[in-house]
């Protein structure tokens, strides 16, 4: 293997390494995180909304709309919470849940909340998130131009192969982090979906399931509210409550192991 293909596979080891700093996070000690946080965790934007809008729905600021929207049914009430208010604002007409996740006053809460979640190492900053992707897909370029200006082949092949399979299996990190993996597995460990809707009572806890479960919860407590409102994202019997699910909106999750 050549000198010069060796400059080049130490620039694609560079970028890396690099993107792995990035992507490294440390968790804090810390209160348990309200339901929208722990939402936003299992199932990113569209979840926490949702829940934002149960908690709403609970005092009857909100109710389904005509063709699976949801519209503001009076004040927002006795709430101080900056999602709640943002996603109530934001319904000066009915909008579908997507729409709504996605009006600018819902946003920047929803960035809010990131950026909290971001500081207790629960969620990786977008920004170095984002670092981390461009130097990974730098990668397989670096590795490319130097099999191409040095002719290498054969055994520079075979390690150009190794920093490129490296990048694919970064690039599969998900915005969550293991420790927001571990926390919402504790939590539904000690909360488990309960079999019917009576034996909960307490509409707090009713935020907790959906935050946790998503569309089975919704279907057990919630059922008319959010068929008719079209909160529900798949049919009910998908959404299995095995485990939890990384929020993955740039990309696909992949499996525990990879840098925190």
């Amino acid at each position: 293997m050549t000198t010069g293909m060796w400059w080049f596979l130490g620039v694609a080891l560079g970028q890396l390494g690099l993107a792995a700093v990035l992507l490294h996070t440390r968790s804090q000690e810390g209160p348990e995180p309200p339901p929208q946080a722990l939402a936003l965790l299992r199932g990113g934007p569209r979840a926490a909304v949702t829940v934002a809008l149960v908690a709403l729905h609970q005092r009857g600021a909100v109710a389904a709309g005509r063709r699976g929207t949801i519209r503001a049914n009076g004040g927002a009430g006795r709430t101080h919470d900056p999602l709640q208010l943002g996603v109530h604002r934001s319904l000066q007409r009915a909008l579908a849940l997507r729409v709504l996740a996605s009006r600018p006053q819902a946003r920047q809460a929803l960035a809010a909340l990131a950026a909290e979640l971001g500081s207790r190492g629960l969620l990786r900053p977008p920004g170095r998130l984002l670092a981390a992707r461009v130097l990974l897909l730098c990668v397989p370029v670096t590795v490319g131009t130097g099999l191409w200006t040095t002719g290498a082949s054969g055994p520079a092949l075979a390690a150009g192969a190794v920093p490129v399979l490296a990048a694919a299996a970064l690039l599969c990190v998900p915005p969550t982090t293991r420790a927001a993996h571990r926390l919402l597995a504790d939590l539904r460990a000690r909360h488990p979906l309960p079999a019917h809707r009576r034996a909960v009572t307490d509409g707090r806890d009713v935020l907790l399931y959906v935050a946790l479960y998503g569309d089975p919860a919704l279907a057990l407590f919630l059922p008319h509210f959010s068929r008719d409102g079209g909160l529900l994202s798949r049919h009910p019997q998908e959404d299995t409550p095995s485990g939890p699910r990384g929020w993955t909106p740039d990309g696909p999750a992949c499996p525990d192991g990879l840098p925190e």
